[in-house]
C-alpha cells in the first residue's frame, strides 16, 4: 500500500525513483516503524511531498499499531475496498491497485484508471474516452477475470501499436 501512495499521481517514473530513495533510506520491505522513525527532510529528500508523508505516516501508523492488517483484508472485493479506503489518502483507485497488484485479486476493476478508460476506448474503438461509470458497465460481462482485461487495457494504453 505505501508503494501504491508514493506512485498516486505522479509518473511511473518518478514513482520508481521516490521509492529506490525511500528503499535507501529505510532498507528493503520499508518497515513502518523505520519510516515513522525519520524526518520530514529525510522523507522529503525521496520526493514525497507533505501531503504524501502524511499519508505514509498515517498508514505506517495504523500498521505499527496492530489496527491494519493487511493478511486479514476481508476476502470478499467490496468489503476489502471499503476497509482500505479508510486509510487517509486512499480512496477506491488506490484500493483496487493495491488489491490487483498486492494481492493478486482476479476480478479487481479499476475503472476510474483513466489508462484502462482510454484503453477500453481503444480496445471497442469508441469514438471519445468512456467516463468511469460507462467502463464499470462495459465490463461487467468480463466477470471473474477483470483484472486480466484491466491489464490488457494498461498494454493497450502503452504501446501505439495496439
Amino acid at each position: 500500500m505505501l508503494r501504491t501512495i508514493v506512485g498516486q499521481q505522479v509518473s511511473v517514473a518518478a514513482a520508481a525513483s521516490m521509492w529506490a530513495k525511500l528503499e535507501a533510506l529505510v532498507g528493503a520491505g520499508v518497515p513502518a516503524a523505520t519510516i515513522l522513525a525519520q524526518d520530514f527532510d529525510a522523507l522529503r529528500a525521496c520526493g514525497l511531498s507533505r501531503q504524501k508523508q502524511s499519508y505514509i505516516r498515517s498508514l505506517c501508523q495504523l500498521v505499527a499499531d496492530g489496527e491494519l492488517d493487511f493478511d486479514a483484508l476481508p476476502r470478499d472485493d467490496e468489503e476489502a475496498i471499503a476497509q482500505l479506503v479508510q486509510i487517509k489518502g486512499v480512496g477506491r483507485w488506490s484500493a483496487e491497485i493495491y488489491l490487483l497488484f498486492a494481492e493478486g485479486r482476479p476480478d479487481i476493476w479499476p475503472a476510474g484508471d483513466l489508462a484502462v478508460q482510454v484503453g477500453i476506448g481503444k480496445i471497442l474503438q469508441l469514438p471519445e474516452r468512456p467516463s468511469e461509470k460507462e467502463v464499470r458497465l462495459l465490463a461487467e460481462a468480463w466477470r471473474p477475470h477483470r483484472g486480466a482485461a484491466a491489464i490488457f487495457t494498461w498494454h493497450c494504453y502503452n504501446n501505439a501499436a495496439l
